[in-house]
This record gives C-alpha cells, sequence and structure tokens, in this order.
C-alpha cells in the first residue's frame, strides 16, 4: 500500500512504480515477510506498508550484480564518469518531485530535503570526475623490477543506511563505491526505502547497468542479517548506533569482511569567553536544533566557559524558544518532528532520565508535545558530563550545556566520552583554536563554525564513532583493493630461495 499522495509523486517519472519492494535487477521484487507500516510522524497517519524481503532473493542478487559490476569494470574509468555525471543530472531535473518524496518518507521539512536533493546530486558529480583519476604509481624499489601499484574494485559491496537522512546518505555511500567500479546492495532504512529506491533507478536511466545498485526493502535483522552471512559481498558499510554496529562488524569479522562504520556521536561544541558569543550562539543552536537534533555530527555537548555560562545558556534557551517547529512539508517551519514513534519515546526517556539525574531545563520550556505527532521543543539542558543525558546519544532537538573553566578543561571534558565523530571550539584566539582542534579526539572538528561537511572531504569517527572514512579520495581508498605488481626486467636476474631475484 502507498498512500497516493506519495503514489502520484512517484509516478510523474516512474509510472510503472506502484507497490514498495525490493529493486533487483532493475525490478521491483515483493516482500513476503512480515509487513512494515510506516506512518507520518506529524500526526501518526499511515503512510505506506509492504514486505519484509524474502532471504531467497540473496542468489539471485549475488548473479545480477556480479554480471553487472563486470560489465561496469569493462567500460572505460571515462565511460562511467559520464554515466556517474548523468546521474547528477537527473537528479537535479527531478529534484523537486524527489525533494517532496523525501519530505512526506522521511518527515523532513521540504527545505531541508531540497537542499540534500541537490547534494546528492554534487556527490555524483564530484565523484565522477574521479573515476579516471583513481590511478596507482610506480614505486622505485632497490632491485631490478618495476614495481607498480594498481587500485582494483572489490566487487560487490554491502551498504546499510539510517533513517534520518536517507538519499543524503544513499548519495554518499554510492557514489565513490561506484566510481570506484564496484556494484552495490544497499540497505537503506525499513523506514526510509522509497527515496534510495529512485536514485538507484535513475542510476539505471542514466545507463549503468540493471543489477550494478540494488536496493533491499526490509528488515537489518532478517535480510541484512542474512546478505551479511550468505551473500558474495567485499565490504560492508554500516551508518547506524553503536549497538547494531558492533553487531554487524562482528557478523562480517566470522567472514573476513572488512567494514566501513560510522556509528554516531556525542559531540562537544566549546565556547570560550572571547569568541563573537552573538554567532557562537546561533552556531549551537544550528550545530543541535537543525534537523531536530537527528543528526549524527549534532553538537549536543555545549561547553562553555564558567565566566559566561549563566549568561549564554540563558540567551540561547531563550532564542530557541522562537524555532519554529511544525510540520514538515510547510515552508515556513525551521525543524520538524521526531523521525518515527520508537525515536520519539527515547527522546522523552532520556529526556526524564536527565532530569531524575539533576539536570534542570534552561527557560523552564516544556520540552515534550506528544499530543501533536512526535514532536520535541528544542531544549536546552542544564548538567554535567558523567549524565546520561551527556554520555549516550539522544539523537533529538536537545542539548546539555557543561561549564569549563580553562582549556585544558574544556578539552579533557570534550575528550571524556566513548564517541569521537565531531567536535568545535569558538574563540578569536587563533593559537588556542588550533591546539583545542589538534587535541579533541574527533574525526571532523570546526573552527568558529559547526556542521558543514562536504563530499570532497574525509569523514569518520575516533573510538565508539567508528571506523573507515566515507568520502572524499580516503573513500575511493576504502571501496578498492591494493595491488602490488613485480615485473623482472634483468636479462638474467639470480634468484634466491628466500626473497625472489636478489637485490642489485
Amino acid at each position: 500500500m502507498i498512500n497516493n499522495s506519495i503514489q502520484s509523486l512517484i509516478q510523474n517519472f516512474l509510472p510503472d512504480f506502484t507497490e514498495i519492494g525490493s529493486l533487483i535487477n532493475g525490478e521491483i521484487v515483493l516482500g513476503t515477510g512480515e509487513e512494515i507500516q510506516l506512518y507520518r510522524a506529524h500526526d501518526a497517519s499511515l503512510l505506506l506498508s509492504f514486505r519484509d524481503a524474502d532471504p531467497s532473493i540473496i542468489a539471485t542478487l549475488d548473479q545480477v550484480a556480479h554480471q553487472a559490476q563486470q560489465q561496469w569494470q569493462q567500460q572505460t574509468a571515462a565511460q562511467r564518469g559520464r554515466i556517474l555525471f548523468q546521474v547528477a543530472q537527473l537528479i537535479r531535473q527531478q529534484a523537486e518531485y524527489l525533494a517532496q518524496v523525501e519530505c512526506l518518507t522521511s518527515n523532513k521539512p521540504i527545505n531541508d530535503a531540497k537542499g540534500e536533493v541537490l547534494r546528492v546530486a554534487e556527490m555524483f558529480e564530484y565523484y565522477a570526475g574521479w573515476t579516471d583519476k583513481l590511478h596507482g604509481e610506480v614505486i622505485p624499489v632497490p632491485t631490478s623490477h618495476l614495481n607498480y601499484v594498481r587500485y582494483e574494485p572489490i566487487g560487490t559491496v554491502f551498504q546499510i543506511t539510517p533513517w534520518n537522512a536517507p538519499i543524503f546518505t544513499c548519495g554518499w555511500q554510492l557514489a565513490p563505491a561506484l566510481a570506484a567500479g564496484n556494484a552495490v546492495i544497499l540497505k537503506p532504512s525499513e523506514l526510509t526505502p522509497v527515496s534510495s529506491i529512485l536514485v538507484a533507478k535513475m542510476i539505471e536511466l542514466a545507463g549503468a547497468p540493471k543489477g550494478l545498485v540494488n536496493v533491499i526493502a526490509g528488515y537489518g535483522h532478517t535480510i541484512g542479517q542474512e546478505i551479511i552471512a550468505q551473500a558474495d559481498i567485499g565490504k560492508v558499510c554500516f551508518v547506524g548506533s553503536p549497538q547494531t554496529g558492533r553487531h554487524i562488524a562482528s557478523a562480517a569479522a566470522a567472514r573476513c569482511i572488512p567494514c566501513v562504520l560510522e556509528l554516531g556521536g556525542k559531540s562537544a561544541n566549546i565556547i570560550f569567553e572571547d569568541a563573537n558569543l552573538d554567532q557562537a550562539r546561533q552556531g549551537a543552536m544550528a550545530a543541535i536544533f537543525g534537523g531536530a537534533g537527528q543528526s549524527c555530527v549534532s553538537g549536543s555537548r555545549l561547553l562553555v566557559q564558567d565566566s559566561i555560562f549563566e549568561t549564554f545558556v540563558a540567551q540561547l534557551a531563550t532564542a530557541s524558544q522562537k524555532i519554529k517547529v511544525g510540520n514538515p512539508e510547510s515552508p515556513s517551519i525551521d525543524i520538524g518532528p521526531i523521525n518515527n514513534r520508537k525515536q520519539f519515546e527515547h527522546v522523552c526517556h532520556m529526556l526524564n532520565i536527565a532530569q531524575e539525574e539533576g539536570a534542570t531545563i534552561a527557560g523552564n520550556t516544556q520540552p515534550i508535545l506528544s499530543d501533536e505527532g512526535f514532536y520535541i521543543q528544542p531544549t536546552v539542558l542544564v548538567g554535567n558530563n558523567e549524565m546520561r543525558c551527556a554520555q549516550e546519544e539522544i539523537f533529538g532537538p536537545v542539548v546539555v550545556a557543561i561549564p569549563f573553566k580553562d582549556e585544558e578543561d574544556a578539552v579533557r571534558i570534550a575528550n571524556q566520552s566513548n564517541f569521537g565523530l565531531a567536535g568545535a571550539v569558538w574563540t578569536n584566539d587563533v593559537a588556542r583554536a588550533h591546539r583545542v582542534a589538534a587535541s579533541v579526539k574527533a574525526g571532523t572538528f570546526w573552527i568558529n563554525s559547526y556542521k558543514t561537511i562536504h563530499v570532497s572531504s574525509p569523514f569518520g569517527g575516533y573510538k565508539q564513532s567508528g571506523y573507515g572514512r566515507s568520502s572524499g579520495l580516503d573513500a575511493l581508498r576504502e571501496y578498492s583493493e591494493v595491488k602490488s605488481v613485480w615485473v623482472e626486467t634483468a636479462n638474467q636476474p639470480t634468484f634466491s630461495f628466500k626473497y625472489g631475484p636478489s637485490e642489485g
């Protein structure tokens, strides 16, 4: 079942798309498992339903992905680049439709959805330019050999993306994997499969072989787990919670399959007394409240120097109450609802725990609006770094403000976390800014700004925020096998039983 409003949007450019299922070899394959029902977070009305994918599809997946990857690899790098660029063009042409689908199916504000669709187009444009530049090197080895390095496709990679930014993470993962010459089995969250199916279909329409990108509609603990256990895959890329990430890494390790993991964070946003406090306050709000706090890099720990703590936090709480919260389909709102009931209940639970542990709500706001959809008002907690609200990911528009004394204290608190995805510092002291950036253990760090990322720059975490990098040149390396080739050039090489031809 598909809500009529979504059905009409999809059929503007995919008229045969009438039911939700997995996209395999260019065709929709309906699931046979448990029924999955998805709801609008604005009013809890039923949006669409479909059945969990059947593990029996795995044999077909292996076959079609292998065949498509072989066809893809046989094309020249320039040909692959032109196709990826055409994908970007198609996405730009259909940007309005895609944004509306993303808004309705992921409960993301329409203005945010429009921006993310255009960034997906940019991702394919960026990696289109890399396809013919993923070349190796010649190494001047101390023997008579010519030694060179080749970067070759892995084959088929399995990617699992989350519900908080489905079309964005779809493009973020697919583009580098395809640019490196691979086929992909993509499993978006069971809560948000539609936009990923549409992007995969556009990749086919742009000229890529059918079966190069296959999208699985279903649960992670069923079909996702079976793909890791059975499918002919060379790598797993997962974006999601640390708990699920550990399970996936363990399952993949049982088959010696490497992983790239991006597992969220509890990022420290550090405000010194000498910062431009107006800009810092605006940056702090964007860092945590953008996307209703449902972002892995959210600045969910706000570290403020004690000399300005009370004033800054009070002003932040007052400004936060002016943020417009409401129906994501309205272009006038700033943030929408929490994506789904389970996550909404988790945020409510963490708010209750925070207050039980002694945290207070700045501005005396009422954070939970349970009678108006899955809505949480922007909330500023005042607490300390030992509280669960400061150590565990809430993934909602909730920030905990924590005072610090000096630079050493700020760095200590920032690093007192199991996570290490991102962080920021606000100060007018240039030397201090670079010292703090070097000292905080995080994969991405901003100075006098927050939350800017780009496909050209490497992204990933330290500690329990995961490992591997999912963008920039680093992502192409992640999706490549490295081969060292040795060519003997001597007329009469002298062989050693230990090492082959002897040096010199």
